[in-house]
């Protein structure tokens, strides 16, 4: 199993810098840019509804399910 982060396609959609999503979420350009590659292992609620609140999306936008390869 395998969770995927699509926050640089909701960010691309939204037409919105990282530097702006940082500013607005409340978290560091390097905390975000990590979450945006996705080089985290765990996210905060706090975290994810505060993105969620910047882009207007919902959390199911920006994390994806996908099955491992056998």
């Amino acid at each position: 199993m395998t969770i995927v982060l699509r926050l640089d396609r909701v960010m691309a959609d939204r037409k919105m810098s990282l530097n702006e999503l940082a500013e607005k979420v409340g978290i560091t350009n390097v905390n975000l840019s990590k979450i945006k590659t996705g080089k985290i292992s765990a996210i905060r609620f706090s975290t994810l509804d505060a993105i969620c609140v910047a882009l207007d999306c919902q959390p199911g936008d920006l994390l994806e399910y996908q099955e491992d390869s056998p």
